[in-house]
């Protein structure tokens, strides 16, 4: 695996043959920390039109970006079409890569404007995968943000009752999770009960939690720029017999799943494995999203664990599986783990038992 940031960009540098490519533009915040160490939240990256690599910022990051980076030339902008263009000009004419999923028409339309003789060549789908496989260092990362949000969960579980709002849960699990280092949460926490379970991204609100709930938890924690995301399905005192069978259901499905993860599976197989379990039962159409997704310094990147994704899992990668079951205006209940693709089999990442658990 490709591990220093210089080494990053001698390899995507590299792939500018087969493309056909004479530059290449990063846009993506995410993209432009993986490739430069880069940690702001505004900049662009052009990759060339020669052995250069300039890194674009505006005065609030200007010496931060000479901090943080090596081999790249720090550019100092006030308008991010117009340092394009400047640099641009060395090439009068040739072909240059962008993030179309990233840019706004807006943008777009004007690079088109003030560079007439370069084509722009749209190279998200070849772009997505760059950061898809993590090294050691960042595999321990996501561990560490795992290990944090999992014991954040934990510790606060007692105090989960009847009566409890759901935004107080939420709040108290913000508070542990950047008590024990995280920088962050990984995403605004879910806390769903009673019938806001079935919303797959409910935010918690005022709703005070009642015998007989599903309570739905979603969360993660960031720790050295990286996430971690795992979702739990917990009952309030009781569960009926009829949610315990679905709880089962989504359980053999996330299990499955996970047991199918190794390197040079489709990703599609993964998602048909969980969807096949639960459509044979019947619920298949209230298994409404897709089975998983990558994460990285990302919570939501390639790959795509969907039955429409061409992606096939290679070792290194981190995703997450998560299948559910949502019932409109009564409940919901997912099951969620981020796991490490291996050679094998999938080494799960996050550390809350999916048993089934009542609360209270």
């Amino acid at each position: 695996m490709i591990s220093s940031h210089i080494d990053r960009l001698t390899y995507l540098r590299s792939r500018f043959l087969n493309w056909s490519l004479d530059a290449f533009l990063i846009i993506d915040p995410h993209n432009i920390k993986y490739l430069t160490g880069f940690s702001g939240d505004d900049g662009v990256l052009v990759i060339g039109p020669d052995d250069h690599t300039y890194l674009c910022v505006d005065g609030r990051y200007l010496t931060q970006a000479k901090n943080e980076t090596t081999g790249v030339d720090v550019v100092y902008m006030t308008d991010k079409v117009d340092a394009i263009t400047s640099i641009l000009h060395k090439k009068r004419q040739g072909t240059v890569g962008f993030e179309d999923a990233i840019a706004t028409v807006h943008f777009y339309q004007k690079l088109k404007e003030k560079n007439e003789h370069i084509s722009f060549r749209e190279m998200s789908p070849d772009i997505d995968l760059l950061r898809a496989c993590k090294t050691e260092k960042e595999l321990a990362c996501i561990q560490k943000a795992a290990d944090i949000a999992g014991n954040a969960l934990q510790d606060i579980l007692p105090s989960v009752r009847v009566g409890v709002c759901e935004k107080d849960i939420a709040l108290e699990l913000e508070y542990q999770i950047k008590k024990r280092g995280a920088e962050k949460p990984a995403f605004e926490i879910i806390v769903a009960s009673g019938e806001n379970s079935a919303l797959p991204h409910a935010r918690a609100g005022l709703r005070k939690i009642i015998a007989g709930d599903v309570l739905v938890i979603d969360y993660g924690a960031v720790y050295g720029g990286y996430h971690s995301d795992e979702t739990c399905t917990f009952f309030i005192e009781k569960v009926e017999s009829d949610l315990k069978e679905v709880y089962g259901l989504v359980k053999q499905a996330h299990d499955q799943a996970v047991n199918a993860v190794c390197a040079g599976v489709a990703s599609s197989e993964i998602d048909r494995i969980a969807r096949d379990i639960i459509t044979e039962k019947g619920w298949g159409n209230y298994f409404t999203h897709g089975t998983g997704h990558g994460v990285g310094l990302s919570v939501h990147e390639a790959p795509r664990i969907s039955v429409k994704s061409d992606q096939f899992l290679a070792e290194g990668m981190v995703i997450t599986i998560e299948p559910g079951i949502y019932l409109p205006f009564h409940w919901g209940i997912r099951i969620e783990d981020t796991v490490c693709v291996t050679s094998r089999r999938a080494e799960i990442l996050t550390k809350m038992s999916k048993e089934l658990t009542i609360l209270g």
